[in-house]
């Protein structure tokens, strides 16, 4: 079973498995005669015949690269730009023309995957010699980050690394990056992989506006795989269920938007799939040792990381104080109060009678006859506060010092009185029976400034994939960012990573956590800038200490200060158990946007996913009826992609739609006026696609589930 004829067996099965059809006599020829005593054991053509590529076939026992020089030469005589090297059991692709070596790959490709990239040879430019769309990327700082990138892919390197703080604009210069290699002909199709739906919608709206004339969607479950689209967007949970239906070539470029922890690591199966460029984007500085984090998880993304992209630095950074001492972000100031047992050095104790033994189940009971063993007290670390124990007079002291701070003020050592400045604030909580309370504690304390009473001042999100979610959570961070009510947002592992809401002025840490990584995460929510509310800085709220553990003060950031309450002297009510996990990393994979059927099961947004599909099957019924010329199509197809991205909120397309992005880039509903032929003719096309696209059950679609 190692005879060449066998490998040769399992070599047609490859080809088979990725969708060429072997016995068809023109896209695959068998030994192929090149001249007098030279056959290629296989040539890969076209739909036409013409030849693209080379197989040289090899027993398993022989190193598929020991057969590089005589693949060559076949390739020299068939002016082909491309050569695979196999034995059966392994593959290797070469663009030996451009390359020194031969790369190991997953799987052939497939005829598209081919005839897209010979068609994009011969045309290929240098990528420097094109302009970068200052439109997408205007900064001094991406500019350079993008030009680095290409520099280092064209001296060959195929795997970067770079790092760029929260809100700096890494989507943005990614789709900028994204322009450029399109059209200089390096890549021809890219994959921006996320780790949440909310994200990957969010990826396709800004691509919506910043590359129009590129395709792109989003990537869902059990979804044909090969739909037309320059740039696919997915989150990490669905490609990981959906990768083994591409084959290695699909993707000629892999942005990896810090998705996870583990991506890069037990996951990084996912990404070595696929033969493309890989670019990771970060905001976590990676040069630290990890050996000398404090925790854990930290220092193995680290090590991953960085073993991934085979470099011991980022290939380019930008940092937090760079964008903060050059404008592009806000600085910040931090205010430290701790409640008494907060502040306990070397933990707290909890004695015997102040729990409520009656309100025990039988393993929680047995648990803590355990920890007590025999003796009437036990020493409570405090960062197990809201996991193991809570103390209700703690949340509600930390909610009064806040709206007291917010009120009147701090008056600290120097003498100097400093303030905060009222707006939308996010509370990061530890679970959600912390984050509920909180909430509630929030509306109480600021009921006075609600203009009705069953208005939420204050509500929270929740996602752990646990039973404690938060089926809502959409709606809920949508309120937070589009209408007045709620000002605060209590989160747990909802809002630290990835969410952009530019209105926040103040962050307020309920929870301790030890992960650098997730801290940075978190501080980074508040750092964007937001000129249409005079927004200078923010202001973080420190109640557990988190501020500390981690080093963080004013002496690196131009701005910022750092005032400390001393503890005070409240003295705690009774407390009671929750009996929760003390684990302090939830996996970010693991997170998603979850609604719930009647009988308590997990339903993964069935219905949007339908009713956006339903809406695009109506949109493209309707403009079969019409004649749009170029630019009246370019600016439907836009809509469309909004239709589609807001499907699960948007019932009609009303003209406020045009003065928001990605149509507020290219002149609002002025353009709209002009392209579609004056106000009237604007208002025309909109009453006919309404009543197309959403009328006669179009909301009802959105109910049920099915098309429209």
């Amino acid at each position: 079973m190692t005879n060449e004829a066998f490998a040769r067996a399992k070599i047609d099965a490859l080809l088979t498995d990725v969708g060429w059809k072997v016995t068809d006599g023109t896209s695959l020829r068998f030994e192929y005669v090149l001249q007098k005593g030279l056959r290629a054991d296989y040539v890969l053509c076209d739909r036409h015949g013409r030849a693209l590529a080379v197989i040289e076939a090899k027993r398993s026992s022989i190193n598929p690269a020991e057969a590089a020089a005589q693949a060559r030469k076949y390739a020299e005589l068939l002016d082909v730009p491309f050569i695979f090297l196999t034995n059966g059991e392994e593959i290797r692709y070469w663009e030996w023309q451009r390359e020194a070596h031969p790369r190991t790959v997953k799987t052939f490709f497939t005829q598209a995957d081919l005839e897209r990239r010979h068609a994009a040879y011969g045309i290929r430019r240098d990528p420097l010699s094109i302009a970068i769309d200052s439109k997408i990327a205007s900064r001094d700082y991406q500019h350079e980050c993008i030009d680095t990138v290409c520099q280092q892919m064209m001296q060959g390197r195929r795997k970067m690394l770079v790092e760029m703080a929260t809100g700096t604009g890494k989507t943005r210069t990614a789709a900028a990056l994204i322009k450029r290699l399109f059209e200089s002909g390096w890549v021809g199709r890219a994959l921006f992989l996320v780790d949440r739906i909310t994200l990957a919608k969010q990826t396709e709206d800004a691509f919506a506006e910043f590359l129009p004339d590129y395709p792109c969607h989003v990537l869902r479950p059990n979804k044909a795989p090969h739909v037309a689209g320059r740039v696919v967007v997915a989150t990490l949970q669905t490609m990981i269920g959906e990768y083994q239906n591409y084959s290695a070539g699909y993707f000629d470029l892999v942005i990896t938007d810090e998705c996870h922890r583990s991506i890069y690591g037990k996951w990084s199966g996912v990404l070595r799939h696929f033969d493309g460029v890989q670019i990771g984007l970060t905001a976590t500085p990676c040069i630290a040792n990890p050996d000398t984090l404090p925790d854990e998880e930290d220092g193995a993304f680290i090590r991953d990381t960085l073993r991934f992209f085979e470099v011991d630095k980022p290939t380019f950074r930008y940092t937090l104080k760079q964008a903060i001492d050059e404008g592009h972000l806000v600085p910040y100031q931090i205010y430290k109060a701790k409640t008494v047992k907060t502040a306990a050095e070397g933990g707290f104790e909890v004695k015997r009678d102040e729990l409520d033994w009656t309100a025990m189940d039988p393993d929680t009971r047995e648990e803590f006859e355990k920890l007590f063993d025999g003796a009437d007290t036990i020493t409570v670390d405090p960062s197990a506060l809201e996991r193991k124990f809570t103390i209700p007079e703690r949340n509600r002291a930390m909610v009064r010092e806040f709206r007291d701070v917010m009120e009147k003020g701090y008056i600290g050592r120097d003498g100097v009185r400093r303030a905060p400045v009222p707006g939308k604030t996010i509370v990061f909580g530890v679970t959600k029976r912390h984050a509920e309370t909180l909430a509630q504690i929030f509306d109480a304390e600021f009921a006075h400034l609600k203009p009705t009473p069953e208005t939420r001042y204050a509500d929270f999100v929740v996602s752990d994939m646990g039973n404690d979610d938060t089926p809502d959570a959409m709606t809920v961070i949508r309120q937070f960012k589009r209408e007045e009510f709620p000002k605060v947002l209590v989160s747990v592992n909802m809002l630290d990573t990835g969410f952009d809401c530019p209105e926040v002025v103040n962050l307020v840490m309920a929870r301790f956590t030890k992960s650098a990584i997730l801290y940075q995460q978190m501080r980074g929510r508040g750092t964007r800038k937001a000129p249409h509310i005079q927004k200078s800085g923010f202001t973080m709220f420190d109640f557990v200490g988190v501020t500390d553990y981690h080093g963080d003060d004013d002496e690196e950031i131009k701005g910022g200060f750092v005032v400390v309450k001393e503890p005070g002297g409240a003295k705690p009510e009774p407390r009671k158990l929750l009996v929760l996990d003390v684990h302090d990393h939830i996996d970010p994979g693991s997170r998603d946007w979850l609604t719930f059927d009647d009988a308590g099961n997990i339903v993964r947004e069935q219905a949007v996913e339908a009713r956006a599909g339903a809406l695009a099957l109506r949109f493209e019924a309707w403009l079969a009826t019409r004649q749009p010329n170029s630019d009246q199509l370019r600016l439907l197809r836009m809509m469309e992609q909004q239709i589609r991205a807001n499907a699960d909120e948007i019932d009609s397309w009303d003209e406020y739609r045009f003065v928001m992005p990605p149509f507020s880039s290219i002149g609002g509903i002025a353009r709209l006026r002009q392209t579609f032929g004056g106000e009237e003719g604007l208002a025309s096309m909109l009453a006919s696609l309404n009543a197309a696209v959403f009328g006669d059950g179009g909301a009802e679609g959105m109910a049920t589930g099915a098309p429209a």
